[in-house]
């Protein structure tokens, strides 16, 4: 196995305590990618060396620890310049990279399905694009010829063009399945999609193992989960067909290169009627875990969908550390997967959103409307329908911006508050919208 190092910059903003908590997360990623972290380096200074980002004599300091060890790879937990990496391989003789040179590696991997392989590739595109200089310094001599290359053009700018082309090419690949996908979201809608999401280790697959008998691989390292895993969930008193999905775990200092292809794995969470955000209520900054993963969705667009806070580990925090907990998340609910405690009040809670949920919204629809709705209903599960004398009263479930279109094409004409329309409107709607649990 590869030895590395790992190194990181500590400065008034940034205590020495807790780029050591991050060191330690940069070793979980470095052992995922392959790699066996020998040193540790913590390097205290006002601001990075814009040269060597520890600068000079720091960086002295750790190639000559390396090289005594015999250590083949050094990373930094911090992203670093074209020109840094470029001085700091001068200096070290060995290769160097960042925390999103190692998370790329790690995705490229792992990365299962044509999208995820798809998003992954543009992201080590659009991140090998501005190192290239470093790739081809080498490269003294003009490349030329008829019908390959601009008369004086470096290779080096030949392989930019060529990044650059791919770079488009599968710009395009993702708009192609993006479509597709939003096809095969119409064809979910008879089934309630529940999705567990939060930081990495915070035991996202063993509570879905816990609450639904399966056997999904548990592993203490980051990324274990990366393509997204659905099974059924039984819940008492409730008919309809329950999906529980598991999706990759987030991490702090996401690269914005990696955005896209977290919106991959977790395209299935996008479209769930409620995301379980799961908190890992041991870990003694597990309120900078929550924000990291309330950040990442609100980027990926799924700030909207209904939130029940999972406060995982209960057995293992101290009490205050709960009683912080609970005081922060009032609506949570603690439980711990690893014995199976508080999940049966957990199973409750779920079902009684899915009850609120399936209760529906009721839309009047005139009858010199309905074969426009016709043309939309495919976008909703209808739950109900009454025709009356001169329209129908149908009850249906669907996003909220699906509604807000199907009352647009109707003319706003959703269904009026009164007796009537209380009687198809849903309480639990109102509950999702404007008392989401979180």
């Amino acid at each position: 196995m590869e030895k590395a190092a790992i190194v990181g910059l500590a400065h008034h903003s940034l205590p020495r305590h807790v780029v050591e908590e991050y060191l330690e997360e940069l070793a979980s990623l470095v052992s995922t990618a392959g790699a066996r972290v020998r040193h540790r380096f913590i390097q205290e200074r006002e601001r990075p060396d814009p040269a060597t980002f520890i600068g000079r004599g720091k960086a002295r300091d750790v190639a000559e620890i390396c090289r005594q060890d015999g250590v083949k790879l050094v990373v930094f937990d911090d992203d670093l310049s074209p020109a840094q990496v470029r001085n700091l391989e001068e200096i070290f003789g060995v290769k160097v990279t960042d925390r999103t040179g190692v998370i790329l590696d790690i995705f490229a991997r792992r990365a299962k399905t044509k999208e995820a392989k798809t998003q992954v590739e543009l992201a080590q595109y659009t991140y090998l694009l501005p190192r290239l200089t470093r790739a081809w310094t080498h490269l003294s001599r003009q490349a030329g010829g008829i019908g390959t290359r601009g008369v004086g053009e470096t290779q080096l700018e030949t392989d930019r063009r060529v990044i650059r082309r791919r770079i488009a090419l599968l710009g395009r690949e993702l708009e192609h399945i993006a479509t597709r996908r939003e096809v095969q979201r119409r064809r979910r809608r008879e089934t309630i999609e529940v999705a567990l999401v939060g930081y990495a280790n915070v035991g996202k697959s063993t509570l879905l193992n816990r609450l639904t008998a399966s056997r999904v691989l548990t592993e203490d390292r980051l990324f274990a989960t990366l393509d997204t895993t659905f099974r059924r969930l039984h819940l008492e008193g409730v008919r309809e067909e329950v999906l529980l999905i598991d999706t990759v775990g987030l991490i702090r200092k996401l690269p914005h290169h990696l955005v896209a292809s977290f919106r991959s794995t977790l395209e299935q969470a996008a479209e769930a009627d409620l995301l379980l955000h799961v908190v890992d209520v041991s870990h003694p900054r597990f309120e900078e875990q929550a924000y990291t993963t309330v950040r990442v969705l609100g980027e990926l667009d799924m700030a909207e969908i209904p939130v029940l806070t999972v406060l995982n580990k209960r057995d293992m925090a101290d009490p205050g550390t709960l009683d912080r907990a609970g005081n922060l998340y009032p609506e949570a609910v603690a439980v711990s997967a690893r014995t199976g405690g508080g999940l049966e009040d957990l199973k409750r809670r779920i079902s009684t959103h899915i009850h609120r949920l399936l209760g529906g919204r009721g839309v009047y629809i005139p009858y010199e409307r309905w074969p426009e709705f016709c043309l939309q209903k495919n976008r909703f599960r209808i739950l109900s329908q009454r025709f009356e004398e001169e329209g129908v009263r149908v009850t249906l479930r669907g996003g909220a911006e699906d509604r807000e279109a199907l009352a647009r094409s109707l003319g706003g004409r959703l269904d009026p508050a009164g007796a009537e329309g209380a009687e198809t409107r849903s309480t639990g709607d109102a509950a999702g919208e404007d008392g989401t649990e979180s």
